[in-house]
């Protein structure tokens, strides 16, 4: 990806004395929409940090789930209007929500997709702070593993972060496989007008992926969350060689993880990318450092 503009991204946010003050003199309000979210890990992980921080922060479960029919536009107007700092968006919001931001960042635009929004002046900034959270993951834990050719399971709003976070991690070919065969056409465009240095192609099959000789892949569907149980792959395919990953940390051992391990395959779960999008959208939420060190010790707190 040219000078790597996506994933990186832009430095973390830092505030004067004087704006750490103001937002420790009052509470700071965020919340995650989406569907089926309430074993998240995430209010957890953003309170924990505040509070060590002297901030008076809640973060709040806005489950689509357990609400009647909503209209997304409506219902991130609304939060606006109550006072929200921001929200995180996840599955299956981060696409439609693109389009109701006043402001995009750069990763966001080049992406296509956004999983947090920060309201400041009257207006919703949507930014993407996925792709930087799976970069800074598959760096950490995955530095050793080929990744000459890979295959991407899922075309949505994950998987256009992991896949443009992908092509920023030196991926030189790129198989992109959805249930939705024009989603992932789309993004395979996409990925290339940004870097135009990776190949990109189109597979109608996760089979057709895996015999084209990747040397791994990443789940960036659904499937696998606890309210969506299954893998997108299926075990026959899966071969020791191979290096998994999957963006799903609730549960953090998914079906396809479970298998891939049972195969002898080398595995990376979601725990990562869930832990630094989140240190990104701290800072963008309150505009302080939050401490990577910290916020990673309270995850693996969860068990």
């Amino acid at each position: 990806m040219q000078k790597s503009a996506i994933a990186k991204g832009a430095p973390l946010r830092y505030f004067s004395k004087s704006g750490d003050e103001k937002v420790r003199d009052r509470q700071v309000l965020v919340g995650l929409i989406g569907a089926g979210i309430q074993l998240s890990r995430t209010p957890t992980l953003h309170e924990t940090e505040a509070r060590r921080q002297g901030v008076d922060l809640k973060y709040d479960l806005i489950d689509l789930d357990l609400m009647g029919p909503t209209d997304l536009a409506q219902l991130i107007a609304q939060k606006r209007d109550q006072g929200y700092a921001g929200l995180n968006v996840t599955y299956p919001c981060k696409i439609e929500a693109l389009s109701l931001m006043d402001v995009l960042s750069e990763s966001a635009r080049a992406v296509g997709a956004i999983n947090t929004i920060v309201f400041k002046e009257g207006k919703a900034f949507g930014h993407n702070t996925d792709c930087w959270g799976f970069a800074t993951s598959f760096r950490a834990k995955m530095a050793h593993v080929a990744k000459d050719r890979v295959l991407l399971v899922g075309a949505g709003g994950a998987g256009a972060a992991v896949g443009h976070a992908l092509a920023d991690c030196g991926v030189s070919e790129l198989f992109i496989h959805d249930v939705e065969p024009d989603r992932a056409i789309a993004l395979t465009s996409r990925i290339m007008q940004n870097s135009p240095n990776i190949k990109v192609s189109a597979v109608k099959t996760v089979a057709a992926g895996i015999a084209a000789g990747i040397d791994g892949l990443v789940n960036a569907t659904p499937m696998g969350m606890a309210k969506l149980p299954g893998s997108p792959v299926p075990r026959r395919l899966l071969d020791a060689q191979l290096w998994v990953a999957d963006i799903i940390y609730f549960p953090l051992e998914t079906k396809l993880l479970k298998e891939a391990g049972q195969v002898g395959c080398t595995l990376l779960s979601g725990s990562g990318m869930a832990v630094f999008q989140a240190v990104r959208a701290f800072s963008l939420f309150t505009g302080l450092t939050p401490d990577v060190v910290e916020m990673v010790k309270t995850f693996e707190s969860f068990g």
